[in-house]
């Protein structure tokens, strides 16, 4: 499965959820929750685009794959 890394990249950056939030110009935090904590099935290219800027790291860098869930 593939999911954002935001909060990893946050961290090694020193900055805060709130930090992004105010940068990104989201009018729903519930959303920028939902994305950043890998709770969507889904992300615009805007949003990815805006993402890789602020945090200033190739789209790619965004991205991670995770071991899928066994049932």
């Amino acid at each position: 499965m593939v999911q954002l890394r935001i909060l990893e990249i946050l961290e090694e950056q020193g900055h805060t959820k709130y930090w992004l939030y105010k940068r990104m110009d989201m009018l729903s935090y519930r959303n920028f929750s939902n994305i950043i904590n890998n709770e969507t099935s889904s992300i615009r290219f805007e949003t990815l685009d805006k993402l890789s800027r602020i945090l200033e790291v190739p789209v790619g860098n965004l991205f991670k794959q995770a071991k899928e869930k066994e049932d």
